[in-house]
């Protein structure tokens, strides 16, 4: 019994040091990220749901909580499990209750029927079957839900630029396998962020369910 409560807290002050640290980090990328234009891209309302796709620890979905309101609802999904223990200690820290932690499979993201709007934040270069998860999405969508992508630009090599490369992939390759699912490009940002801390720049691409 003794063992057992020293193990629980021990854990605890483990994940409250990694939350911590979490706070720091993401405050200094509150500074170049731009999280408020694309919430705004996503065009929420009060009683909306609407999708952190691979959300990792809560960067974003934490600040969806707020636009949608008490009647709306945040579904954070990720397929790793650790980082969704941290979102779930986050989520109770600060009464976040509209937030709904889902843990996807690779092909999956097990969303539910009728969500308003979904993000996707540097994590599509990380899909192994992008035409699935897209297929899923477009199903979960209202019309005319939004699908709002973020993603990091390939550098040029040798004049050429790569299709896609690691935490790397091309708008270009994005908006053409939007297409294929049947939305439709309400707009793109090819250089949404010029310049990250790493000297990267990023793009964000809106569509919609027609």
């Amino acid at each position: 019994g003794a063992l057992a409560i020293l193990f629980v807290l021990n854990t605890a002050y483990a994940a409250l040091n990694t939350i911590s640290r979490l706070n720091v980090v993401e405050a200094e990328r509150d500074r170049w990220q731009r999280p408020s234009d694309v919430v705004r891209a996503l065009d929420l309302r009060p009683g909306n749901v609407v999708v952190d796709l691979g959300c990792g620890a809560g960067y974003f979905a934490l600040k969806l909580s707020a636009p949608i309101g008490d009647r709306g609802r945040v579904v954070a999904e990720d397929v790793r499990r650790l980082p969704l223990v941290f979102l779930w200690f986050r989520t109770v820290s600060r009464h976040e209750p509209n937030v709904t932690i889902v843990h996807g499979a690779l092909n999956d993201p097990r969303l539910p029927a009728h969500v308003n709007s979904v993000l996707i934040s540097n994590t599509y270069h990380e899909f192994a079957d992008s035409h699935s998860i897209l297929v899923r999405v477009y199903q979960s969508l209202v019309q005319p839900g939004r699908l709002v992508i973020v993603g990091r630009a390939p550098q040029p090599a040798s004049g050429v630029t790569a299709e896609s490369t690691e935490h790397e992939i091309s708008a270009d390759r994005v908006e053409s396998e939007l297409r294929e699912t049947k939305f439709e490009i309400v707009s793109r940002q090819d250089h949404f962020i010029d310049s990250d801390p790493d000297r990267k720049s990023w793009w964000l691409i809106v569509a919609r369910k027609p």
